[in-house]
Parts: structure tokens; C-alpha cells; sequence
């Protein structure tokens, strides 16, 4: 199993360093979303006091031309501190902010993403939309190879690893528990985890969030599970293909709702924002990953609990439906609904900005409006 030379350092040893006090001093590690859309960037500055709010921290800035966001004659950009959370690897009193990033002349990067969201999100502040995103990835090895697979073959076919037991049906569970542990120590709106369809494949779910805080969690709880992978000398990959051939893919399913649909009734409400995503369904698939659908093409086939990216689809508990209605909710005529669409690399402000879009602001066509 190929696993990084990292990996192989003594973690003891550095646990002594970890161990000395820090004084009055804060280390805050500032991340952002780097110019591929999916990647992400962090570095360590030091803060004389501990930030009680996003507004005791200072902007920085950072070598745009280095991370695909500028040109080396021009190439500083600025870090904007957008949320902040606790540090699970530096612990208390330390910090993680996420920060948007902006260009030299103050307007947003092309990757950033949450500025737009941002504004849309509090044009329907009243409606209170929550989100929970289910978050599908691969674990690989240095070499790309998913992680406990034969060296030079596959293991047996899909069937009993979807929420297995077992050292050979889970592959790479102590991975799983510390990222969930660490989520809940940062104070990510993390909800669950469990073993996924093809091995080496897990999941994990964040919300309910509330607009633009859904975003800021999924982004902050995919920057732990690289932090946690690099810790074991393994890679998390939100590809959502990783496996050509008879093996499941990897989405980012969105469950959807507003206070309308939560309460009696609601189902009215629900099959009306599936009527309007229905008749925007290329728009979305546009939105859905950071390829503009291209990567999407790939996973959904129709097959392996997907459906084909060219046809739009709604049912109530089918898995091979662009839009599932879960049972309960058909039960119980009120409630939420999910959109199966989204690729496992999506930006989740890209796909919630869409959703209100849609269902919320009525808007049609191919392109968004501009308000």
C-alpha cells in the first residue's frame, strides 16, 4: 500500500513539540479554495490575542500566481476571513478560518463563490433554507490506487460493503472516526458517516445549515479529512469516477427545504420547486461540478443509483431519479426533498446558490440572473 514518507515520521516526537505552551498566542491557519475550484490552501499566521468573531481577524495575502488564481506580474490576492473555527489538530485556543479570496482590485476571484451565494442566501433570509449535503469520497493510496485494493486486481464485487463491518468489508475506518471526531471538535454541523457502495468508498453528512452556512461547513469538513488523511500518508478524493467500469461513483446529494415545505402542507411546495428544477435541468448539471458538468458526465450514467445527465427525473424514494422525494416525506405530505445531481467534487455554494435560484427566486433559462 503506498502511503506518503510523511506518514512515516514519528508522531511521538512531534507530539513533545505540540506539547510545549504557546503563551498568549494564537496560531490561526487562514484557508481558501484555490483556482481549480476544488482544491484547497491553508497557512499559519500568529494573533497576539485569541479572535472571539470573524471580525478580530486581520486580512492577508497570498502568491496568487502559485495557486492557479493569477499571474506572476500581478499576482497578489487577498484573504478575506469569512468563518472561523476550532483548531482539532493545534487544539484550543488555535483556530481554522476559512477566508473568500479577492483579487488586487478588490473584486472576487473567479473561483470564489461564496460572494454571489452570500447575496442570494440573504435575499430569502425569510424563507429559511436549510440544506444537508451528503458527502461521498474515495480513500487512495499515494500512487491513486484505492486504498486495501489488491496491488495488481479488484476486490469482490459491490454488494457487502455499503455500510459493512469487518476488516474485509471496511477498508480504512480509523480514518472515518478521526475525521467525525475532529469535525465535532472544530464545530462543523457534522451529522453522520457511514460505509458507501464500492470499497474504500465512505460518506459523510453535514447539516441541517442554514444558507450560507452550509457551504462554509461541507468546505471546513473536507479540509479536515485532508488534514486527516495526510496525517495516516493517505489521499481523500472527491473524484466522482474514481473507478471506470461496474463500480459506483461518488456524489454530493443536497437535501432541500424552507419553512414552507417543513410545515403542514409543505409537499405543495415541494413539487412546485421540482416542477421549476425540471425545466432547468442543464443550468443545474452546469452547476453541479467544477467542470461545468463535464466531470458529472462520467458518474451519472443511469447506472450504479444515478441518473442519465441528459433527462431530469423526480420520484418518491428512487434512487434513479435526478430528485428523490423520500418516503416519509410523501407520507407525511411535508418536509424536504433531494437532489441527487451533484457531483462529489461540486462547490456547495455554487450548488445551494442554485437551488435558490430555482425554487425560490423563479428564475428560468440557462443562465443566472443578475440582481
Amino acid at each position: 500500500m503506498a502511503t506518503s514518507a510523511s506518514a512515516t515520521l514519528s508522531k511521538a516526537v512531534k507530539q513533545q513539540y505540540m506539547e510545549l505552551p504557546q503563551g498568549d498566542k494564537v496560531q490561526a491557519m487562514y484557508i481558501w479554495i484555490d483556482g481549480t475550484g476544488e482544491g484547497l490552501r491553508c497557512k499559519t499566521r500568529t494573533l497576539d490575542a485569541e479572535p472571539k468573531s470573524i471580525d478580530d481577524l486581520p486580512e492577508w495575502n497570498f502568491d496568487g500566481s502559485s495557486t492557479y488564481q493569477a499571474e506572476g506580474s500581478n499576482s497578489d490576492m487577498y484573504l478575506i476571513p469569512a468563518a472561523m473555527f476550532r483548531d482539532p489538530f493545534r487544539k484550543d485556543p488555535n483556530k481554522l478560518v476559512l477566508c473568500e479570496v479577492q483579487k488586487y482590485n478588490g473584486k472576487p476571484a473567479e473561483t470564489n463563490l461564496r460572494i454571489t451565494c452570500k447575496k442570494i442566501m440573504e435575499m430569502v433570509e425569510d424563507q429559511h433554507p436549510w440544506f444537508g449535503m451528503e458527502q461521498e469520497y474515495t480513500i487512495l493510496g499515494t500512487d491513486g490506487h484505492p486504498f486495501g485494493w489488491p496491488s495488481n486486481g479488484f476486490p469482490g464485487p459491490q454488494g457487502p460493503y455499503y455500510c459493512g463491518v469487518g476488516a474485509d468489508k471496511a477498508y480504512g475506518r480509523d480514518i472515518v472516526e478521526a475525521h467525525y471526531r475532529a469535525c465535532l471538535y472544530a464545530g462543523v454541523q457534522i451529522c453522520g458517516t457511514n460505509a458507501e457502495v464500492m470499497p474504500a468508498q465512505w460518506e459523510f453528512q453535514v447539516g441541517p445549515c442554514e444558507g450560507i452556512s452550509m457551504g462554509d461547513h461541507l468546505w471546513m469538513a473536507r479540509f479536515l479529512l485532508h488534514r486527516v488523511c495526510e496525517d495516516f500518508g493517505v489521499v481523500a478524493s472527491f473524484d466522482p469516477k474514481p473507478i471506470p467500469g461496474n463500480w459506483n461513483g461518488a456524489g454530493c446529494h443536497t437535501n432541500f427545504s424552507t419553512k414552507e415545505m417543513r410545515e403542514d402542507g409543505g409537499l405543495k411546495a415541494i413539487e412546485d420547486s421540482i416542477e421549476k428544477l425540471g425545466k432547468r435541468h442543464r443550468y443545474h448539471i452546469r452547476a453541479y461540478d467544477p467542470k461545468g458538468g463535464l466531470d458529472n458526465a462520467r458518474r451519472l450514467t443511469g447506472h450504479h443509483e444515478t441518473s442519465n445527465i441528459n433527462e431530469f427525473s423526480a420520484g418518491v424514494a428512487n434512487r434513479g431519479a435526478s430528485i428523490r422525494i423520500p418516503r416519509q416525506v410523501g407520507q407525511e405530505k411535508k418536509g424536504y426533498f433531494e437532489d441527487r445531481r451533484p457531483s462529489a467534487n461540486c462547490d456547495p455554494y455554487g450548488v445551494t446558490e442554485a437551488l435558490i435560484r430555482t425554487c425560490l427566486l423563479s428564475e428560468e433559462g440557462d443562465e443566472p440572473a443578475d440582481y
